[in-house]
This record gives C-alpha cells, sequence and structure tokens, in this order.
C-alpha cells in the first residue's frame, strides 16, 4: 500500500463550514425514531445457507422468530435481514430467490414483535419495496446503490434511513488485489461524494460504513479502524461491521467460529474511535462491550 501523507492532513473537507454534514444522531425508522447518540447493536440473521459464518444461518422458517426474538432480549435495537451471501466469491443468487428467502422472515418478525426496527441487506430496488411494504424500516447496502440504479430513487420514495457502505469492486471480485493511494482517504472521499448524491435525491437519514472486509487487505481494514476517527466529520453516524471477519481470523489464524474474542477486542476499539452502532452476530457481547466502553468514557 503506497502511503504519500497521512490520513488526517489529505483529507480537507471541512465540516463545520456545510450544514448537509450537520451532526445527526437520530434516525427517523418510519415513524420509529432510533437514538444514535449512544452506541447500538444491530444483529445479523442470515436466511442463507452460505453466509461465512455457519452460526448466523437461519435454515428453516421456524428459527427465524426464535433467532431475531434471542438478539432483541439480548438488546438489539436493529435485526438486519439478509438473504445473499456477500462473502469474497460468493454466488449472486436470482432476485426472486432473494425474495423468496428474506420477505417470510422480515414479515414473521414485524407480525410477532411489530416495535422492533428490521433492515434489509439488499443491494435490489425490488427487495427493498418489497421488504419495506413487510415491515422493514433500513436498508443496508454494500453497493452504495451502484448496483442497481434503480434503489436510491426507491428509498429515498420510502423515506427509510439508507446504510451507505464503501466496496472495492464486487463480492466476485473485491478480494482480487484490492488496491488504493490511501485507503482512509479513498474511501472517504467515496463516501463523502455518495451522501451529496443522497441529500440531492432528498436521502437525509444516512448511517456511513467504511466496508470493513468488503476490497480491502487486512492492512486496509486496520488502516481504517485506526483512522475511523476521521469519518466521524461526515457528521453522520458510523457502523462497524467488524464481527468474526477475515480481518480477525487471518491475524489470530483462526476460523470465523473461533473469531469471537478478536470480534469483542476490535468492536471496544470501533467504539473509542466514533462507532455508533456495531453489526455483530454476537449480542450480547457486543452489548457488554458497549457497557464496559461507556463507563470508560465517563468523566
Amino acid at each position: 500500500m503506497t502511503r504519500d501523507s497521512s490520513p488526517v492532513a489529505t483529507i480537507t473537507f471541512d465540516a463545520s463550514k456545510s450544514t448537509m454534514f450537520s451532526e445527526k444522531t437520530l434516525l427517523n425508522c418510519r415513524g420509529r425514531l432510533l437514538d444514535l447518540s449512544t452506541p447500538k447493536v444491530m444483529g445479523i440473521l442470515n436466511v442463507t445457507p452460505d453466509s461465512f459464518y455457519s452460526g448466523s444461518r437461519v435454515m428453516d422458517d421456524d428459527d427465524v422468530l426464535p433467532r431475531a426474538e434471542k438478539m432483541l432480549r439480548e438488546g438489539a435495537a436493529i435485526i438486519d435481514v439478509g438473504g445473499m451471501s456477500t462473502r469474497p466469491g460468493a454466488e449472486e443468487i436470482s432476485e426472486d430467490e432473494e425474495l423468496h428467502r428474506v420477505i417470510p422472515a422480515v414479515e414473521t418478525i414485524h407480525r410477532n414483535f411489530p416495535d422492533a426496527v428490521i433492515s434489509i441487506d439488499t443491494f435490489r430496488s425490488r427487495v427493498a419495496e418489497e421488504a419495506a411494504g413487510a415491515g422493514a424500516a433500513i436498508v443496508n447496502d454494500i453497493s452504495a446503490g451502484r448496483s442497481d440504479e434503480k434503489l436510491l430513487p426507491a428509498v429515498a420514495r420510502l423515506q427509510m434511513p439508507y446504510v451507505l457502505m464503501h466496496m472495492q469492486g464486487t463480492p466476485q471480485t473485491m478480494q482480487q488485489n484490492p488496491f488504493y493511494q490511501d485507503a482512509v482517504k479513498d474511501v472517504f472521499d467515496f463516501l463523502k461524494e455518495k451522501m451529496i448524491q443522497l441529500n440531492r435525491l432528498g436521502i437525509y437519514d444516512i448511517v456511513a460504513d467504511t466496508g470493513f472486509g468488503f476490497g480491502k487487505s487486512v492492512e486496509h481494514n486496520y488502516d481504517l479502524l485506526r483512522n475511523l476517527h476521521v469519518f466521524r466529520s461526515l457528521g453522520v453516524p458510523l457502523m462497524a461491521g467488524l464481527s468474526r471477519k477475515s480481518m480477525i481470523c487471518k491475524v489470530l489464524q483462526v476460523n470465523p467460529g473461533q473469531a469471537l474474542s478478536g470480534t469483542i477486542a476490535l468492536n471496544a476499539i470501533a467504539l473509542m474511535n466514533g462507532a455508533k452502532l456495531l453489526r455483530v452476530h454476537d449480542v450480547r457481547e457486543a452489548m457488554h462491550v458497549i457497557g464496559v466502553i461507556a463507563q470508560l468514557k465517563k468523566t
């Protein structure tokens, strides 16, 4: 990785001079306000047979409800429902198959827990629209609207909060030699420009995600985590999706099932550097991290 200057020095954007990037902590989740002034947890519910961590897979419709109930009981503020694996090299499934997987899950959770905030993990406009009709209140998109040109207009029309993530390439290509002139600056500039586009469309409830593991080497990932505080100047809540990822497994030489302790450590670092939302497989442990970091930050 080539670094011609420090991340802070190369980022010249001044958030104080822009009303667009003013501080924001409340998300209007289709009538339900989610306050991210204090950190929250997004629990991962994968209705797919091939997600990278087998412990997150929900293979049976009958398992959706108890899994969601467990996460809510442990403190999750959001349940993130996804029907297509986005691990490196994962095969893209059809839109119909994705709908077949996620819509019944969203309906089940919403029917039994009507006050729960559900996000739909998709890059497809039709899936987002049908999930919204079934009870989803947030769109979590790995593609930043680049995979389906109809998605961002749909999000604007539905008036749903939007998780904006950076990814270099696609899940099929993203880990084939990822390269940045400066990972922190390049990701920051991408998110900043996409936020301008979102605002022009009328989308203001935004969560920014640097995209750990999505088109990044181990070194890129740790560079982003080390400098996560830089992204606070975007003026929107930051989400950290570090749970059991290869940036832990490769360093510790473990598999995803053995990566909980590393996840806990990195989640703590993310919180110290400004993350307001942790996307995790293990809700209880993430809530514990939030609790001890809150205590540490008390004056």
